[in-house]
C-alpha cells in the first residue's frame, strides 16, 4: 500500500511540476502539498484535497466532490478531494493548486 501512495505522491508532483517551489512532506500517514512555506493540499490514501474558500469551493460541490475525512470523526471542510480529470490534466491542476495557494495565503 505504500508504495502505490509513494507513487501517486510522485505522479501529483510531476503534474505540479510547472509550479515553481512545491513539494510533499510527510504529515499524518500522508504527506502535504506546500509551495515553498505555503500549505496548500493533502494527499491522503490515493486522494489528493486543495484548500478551498467560500469562492472556490463551489466548483468541488458541483462536481460533487467531499471534504477530507480523515476518520470518522472528523472533517475538515476547508480541503475538498480534486477530481481525477483534473488531477490528470496537467494544465487544470496547476490552475486549481494556484487557486488553493491563494486560499491559504489570502487566509493568513
Amino acid at each position: 500500500m505504500a508504495s502505490r501512495n509513494e507513487s501517486f505522491k510522485d505522479f501529483v508532483l510531476d503534474q505540479l511540476q510547472e509550479l515553481d517551489g512545491v513539494e510533499a512532506r510527510r504529515m499524518f500517514g500522508g504527506h502535504g502539498l506546500y509551495r515553498d512555506e505555503t500549505f496548500f493540499g493533502i494527499l491522503h490514501q490515493g486522494r489528493l484535497y486543495f484548500k478551498v474558500d467560500e469562492k472556490t469551493v463551489a466548483e468541488y460541490r458541483r462536481l460533487k466532490m467531499k471534504p477530507f475525512r480523515p476518520n470518522a470523526k472528523q472533517t475538515l471542510k476547508t480541503y475538498y478531494e480534486v477530481p481525477v480529470e483534473i488531477i490528470e490534466d496537467c494544465d487544470r491542476l496547476g490552475e486549481w493548486a494556484e487557486a488553493a495557494i491563494r486560499c491559504q495565503t489570502k487566509s493568513r
